[in-house]
């Protein structure tokens, strides 16, 4: 894929979960995936795979959340396989509090898909509104799982 595809990718990807469909974003992560969340938030760690993202990140974020996690890009910046991507939380938490985090995210692509993310964010929000969540590993993917 060229530099533009992966642009092109992530535009619709990030337009899409603007509208409450995280489901392009979940299908654009390789199996092999490694998110790495920047800081020192009990959610500040790497993820590794896409089974551990959606089921030690993502599934205890939307757990805390009234609908669907709702982020939209702001700008897409593409060279060579990396693309970054400026976006805005517009989700609020099932306690009534507004998340309006902001995000730059470095992903690698490879074969069309994200390969790697480096995740920085408003960390401070982060403590301020969402509960940590469970502890990584099998014992925290099925705590997340519901059961």
């Amino acid at each position: 894929m060229t530099v533009e595809d992966h642009k092109q990718l992530l535009w619709h990807v990030f337009t899409e979960t603007a509208r409450g469909n995280g489901r392009p974003f979940v299908d654009a992560l390789a199996d092999d995936v490694r998110w790495t969340i920047i800081g020192s938030t009990a959610w500040s760690r790497i993820y590794q795979g896409k089974r551990a993202v959606l089921d030690e990140l993502l599934a205890p974020l939307a757990a805390q959340l009234t609908g669907p996690n709702t982020v939209s890009a702001e700008r897409i910046i593409a060279e060579g396989d990396l693309v970054v991507v400026e976006g805005r939380n517009h989700s609020t938490t099932r306690s009534g509090r507004r998340y309006p985090n902001r995000y730059c995210w470095i992903m690698r692509m490879r074969d069309g898909k994200i390969a790697e993310i480096t995740e920085y964010t408003d960390t401070q929000l982060i403590n301020d509104v969402l509960v940590p969540p469970p502890p990584e590993g099998p014992a925290g993917a099925t705590a997340a799982a519901g059961g």
